[in-house]
């Protein structure tokens, strides 16, 4: 069986891809890889500590392997980075790439070009599903996660710190996707069917952060340097229990 690793970013969605990728069984996910922020030591975006991500991968039982970056690194600096993390992951005999992507078509077709220039194939579980049903799924199924950040330009802070569950479902604004594609919020899945064990932490305060309207390394930094950044975003902090 051809041998995978998983773009791991601790949230529900990546949660789904690896589930629905071992349903499958066309390939076999063996490892994670994750972006961290190493000016402040939290996965990217989400803004969750690296102590609780390598936590996580422990629960999961798949190696996790980690692409340091800096908060003002360039478009440039990270192809770069991300290259030598597939060119390893090339050298250890992987093929596929998979992404927990579900309907941003710009975002696929960077992942794809990227991959394609390096030999490896790019893999999208959950692409074209729907998100009501993907979160729904994703509640039934036994999956526990918490709401880490989200992005004040759609949700107002009162979301940030939520357990994902039905009645977070049915206090959506109608503007916001139920799974967050569009970076309205991100997750920290800490329990569910993928894992060996749940992850025990405890939820410490919530701080609002802005930032300057810049070309930034996360999902979106293939796109124009030009575009216009959402700078408002709360971050729920989570500390790992001893």
């Amino acid at each position: 069986m051809d041998k995978a690793y998983l773009n791991w970013s601790s949230g529900k969605d990546s949660a789904l891809a690896l589930y629905y990728s071992r349903l499958q069984k066309e390939f076999m996910i063996e490892k994670l890889l994750t972006t961290v922020n190493i000016d402040v030591d939290r996965v990217t975006m989400h803004g969750v500590r690296n102590e609780l991500l390598l936590k996580q991968a422990e629960c999961l039982g798949l190696p996790l392997q980690i692409v340091e970056l800096d908060a003002e690194t360039s478009m440039e600096e990270y192809n770069s980075k991300m290259k030598s993390a597939t060119d390893s992951m090339i050298q250890e005999g992987f093929t596929h790439s998979v992404f927990g992507d579900i309907f941003l078509e710009d975002l696929k077709a960077y992942r794809e070009q990227q991959l394609d220039s390096v030999g490896l194939n790019a893999i999208f579980p959950l692409w074209k599903k729907d998100t009501s049903k993907l979160l729904r799924d994703f509640i039934d199924l036994g999956f526990k996660a918490i709401v880490v950040c989200t992005n004040s330009k759609y949700l107002d802070d009162s979301f940030c710190g939520k357990i994902l569950d039905n009645d977070f479902i049915q206090n959506l604004p109608e503007d916001v996707d139920p799974c967050g594609e569009n970076g309205e919020f991100h997750t920290f899945v800490f329990d569910g069917p993928i894992f060996n064990s749940p992850l025990k932490f405890e939820i410490g305060e919530k701080v609002r952060r802005s930032y300057k309207s810049a070309s930034g390394n996360d999902d979106d930094c293939f796109q124009d340097d030009q575009k216009s950044w959402d700078t408002e975003f709360c971050f729920c902090d989570l500390m790992p229990e001893d």
